[in-house]
Order: C-alpha cells, then structure tokens, then sequence
C-alpha cells in the first residue's frame, strides 16, 4: 500500500492541534509536525502524536517553513493541514478508501477546503486547495504568505472536505505585515501575491490603496482565472466604500468577459439593483445566478460562497417580487428558498408574512 505522510506548521495552537489529530487517526504512516516558536504546550501535544517534532526558526516565510516539513517526510505522498483544521469523519473514510485503492500515476490530489459555515453548521465559503502532492521536487512551497504548491501532473478532484474552524483570531495583521516587509525590501509581487496583498489592504479598510492594488492585478491578466473573479468582486466592494457605485457596477459587468457567469457576481450585480429598487433588473440577475449555479456534484474548483447558487437568489427573488406586488411569484420563491434553509428566520418570517396575507384576505 502506498505511504502517506502528513506535515504541518504550528506555533502556539494548543487549543485546536489535539482536535485537528484526533480526526485524522488512523490515516497517516508517519505524522511531522514542525514548531516554527510555539511558548505553550503546542510541542507536549504534537509529541502525544508523533515522535516527528522539530524546531523552525520563524522568518515570516510559510513556504519555508512548509518546505522544511516536506524534507522530514518519508511517505510517498504527503499531506498538509493546518492546525484549526478538522477532517471531518466521512472525508476520514473516504480517503482511508482512496489511500487502500490509491493510483500511483496520480501527482495531487484536490480537496474541498471549507472556511465559512452558517448557524446551522452548514458551509458557506469553501475552494480547493491542492491537499495530497506527491513527495517529489515538484511538490514545493512558494509564496512568503498565501503560499501555495502549483498543482502539476495527473491532478484528482476528491470530494472530501476539510473544514477550517478557528478558536481565535489570531494576528490580523501578520500577512499585511509581511506583504509590506517585502515590498520595503524591494520585492516585486507576481500576479498571485498581488492578489492577496489587495484582499489584506480591503480587510484592513484601506481601500482606496486595495483599489490600486487590484485593478493591477487585473491589468496584468496573468493571474488566475478564479483569482481575477474574485479580484473583481474585491474591487466593486472598494468603489462601493469610496462612493463610486458605478465603477463597482462597472468592475462586476467586466467579470463576465472571462467566462460563464458566476452566481456569486450574478447576486452583487442583483443586489446593486435591487438596493436601487430596479426590481425587474434585479429579478433577471437573481435568476441568473440560479441559472449558474454548478451542477450538483461537480465539485468547487474556484471561490464558492453556496448560498449564492440557491439560498440567497430565492430569498432575494422573494423580496422582489413581493415589492412589485406579485405576491404568487414571491411566496414561490420563498419556498424555494426553504428547501435550501427550512430553519433560516428569513424564511420563516416570509411564511408568516404570506399566511397573514392570505388570512386577511378571507
């Protein structure tokens, strides 16, 4: 049977490292776990688990640090997590599965990574990351922050979801920090960083330097093409705060000149009407984005936020109609809406809300 190891970097992640191994027992051949300067019982942990620990000097370089854990692996394939992570136990089946059946041509593997979840638990925010690579010299880090290894070779779409759920905050403004270390030091972005270096000014309400920022990048047009949509988001959000709401409407029409519609940008372009009581405008891009919502088990290959390609186009599609009095079409798609979310508030309060209606009819 094929060999897997599994590498991580950690400091200071007591509160989650023991969570995050517990839920991979049973998966791995060899565990390395690499402290790049952790003051609490983050190494005791890891050493319950492994006797694989080893120190890092931190250098504010993650694929360095990623880079060193991948030279102590001894597994044909390796995997990384990060210590909030947690492998939820039918992803643990599943790839205890894919390792007894593994084909050796494959050189990564591609997993769900989920980020955002709402009250219920349920996903809202999820993208792939490439998971499992092939231990080899094409499997390396790059990237001093939102570091990544370049998928290559025969690449595998696994739906085994990873979910990322955070105790803390942690520091906010360490990427930022790095970002602009680098730059001080002369350091050209590629396209990628330019990338992230403009979602880190937004999050940190810079935004007429994210503004810049972005539509660099997407001059460039070597990015990605799920970096570039998403990019474009980013930068309707920043005229949006800087009053240029139709430079925002603008940046989100320019997305569909890469590609089929997204229905995260067919929601924005929907509530931008919507906001401005262009109702029947905003009813098309609602229905627009349930139109390009990915087929049921495609998988997600770029930025996902799953409420836009049913909950969320519903409800709105509710409100519009409603606003324009047809009350038949809006009580439809409020129901629709609760076939995604029977517990949401908002659905419940529009059933109430047309029950009231009906009742003072009679």
């Amino acid at each position: 049977m094929v060999t897997w190891s599994l590498c991580m970097i950690v400091k200071d992640e007591e509160s989650v490292l023991e969570r995050c191994l517990n839920s991979v027992s049973g998966l791995f051949d060899q565990i390395v776990i690499v402290d790049t300067g952790s003051t609490d019982k983050s190494k005791d942990i890891a050493g319950g688990f492994t006797s694989h620990v080893y120190d890092f000097p931190w250098e504010d370089n993650f694929a360095a640090a990623r880079n060193f854990s991948f030279s102590q692996a001894s597994g044909e394939y390796i995997m990384w997590l990060d210590a909030d992570d947690v492998l939820p136990e039918p992803s643990r089946r599943r790839l205890i599965e894919e390792k007894e059946n593994f084909d050796p041509s494959v050189d990564v593997i591609m997993l769900p990574y989920q980020t955002a979840f709402d009250q219920w638990g349920n996903p809202t925010f999820q993208f792939e990351r490439e998971r499992i690579v092939k231990n080899g010299p094409l499997s390396r880090w790059v990237g001093a922050v939102h570091e990544v290894i370049v998928p290559y070779g025969k690449i595998r779409h696994l739906d085994a979801p990873i979910k990322h759920l955070k105790i803390d905050g942690g520091d906010r403004n360490r990427n930022l920090r790095i970002y602009e270390k680098l730059i001080a030091e002369g350091a050209l972005l590629d396209s990628r960083h330019m990338y992230y270096y403009g979602r880190e000014l937004y999050a940190h309400e810079r935004y007429s330097e994210a503004e810049t920022v972005f539509s660099e990048f997407l001059s460039a047009e070597d990015g990605w093409i799920e970096d570039r949509i998403d990019a474009v988001r980013q930068l309707a959000c920043c005229r949006y705060r800087t009053g240029d709401e139709s430079g925002a409407l603008k940046a989100l029409l320019y997305s569909l000149t890469m590609g089929a519609p997204r229905p995260e940008v067919c929601c924005d372009i929907g509530r931008h009407f919507f906001d401005r009581g262009r109702y029947e405008t905003a009813v098309f891009w609602y229905k627009s984005a349930l139109s390009a919502a990915p087929e049921k088990g495609r998988g997600c290959t770029g930025f996902s936020q799953t409420d836009c390609s049913g909950f969320l186009p519903c409800i709105q599609l509710c409100c519009c109609y409603d606003r324009l009095g047809d009350k038949e079409r809006a009580e439809f798609y409020n129901e629709e809406a609760g076939r995604f979310k029977p517990k949401s508030v908002y659905y419940l309060e529009n059933k109430r809300y047309f029950a009231n209606l009906r009742e003072a009819e009679t």
